[in-house]
């Protein structure tokens, strides 16, 4: 049976939200990731604001696109 991957956790900084509000996070290597905002954050309707910084979980297949899983003001 296969082993389920690892996530990897990254810091990053909000630098603009799109239209329909998915945010854009630069990571401190300097790449850009887009991101969407999880279903717990999404729940307690925490904003994400640009400037703000997140703590984004990557998928070891697709490191383009991400989950806000915290933010930090």
């Amino acid at each position: 049976m296969a082993k389920k991957e690892e996530k990897i956790e990254v810091e990053g900084k909000v630098i603009e939200i799109l239209k329909g509000g998915t945010p854009i996070v630069e990571l401190p290597n300097g790449h850009t990731v887009e991101a969407y905002v999880s279903g717990k954050m999404r729940m307690n309707m925490i904003r994400i604001l640009p400037g703000d910084t997140v703590t984004i979980e990557l998928s070891p297949y697709d490191i383009t696109r991400g989950r806000i899983i915290w933010n930090k003001k």
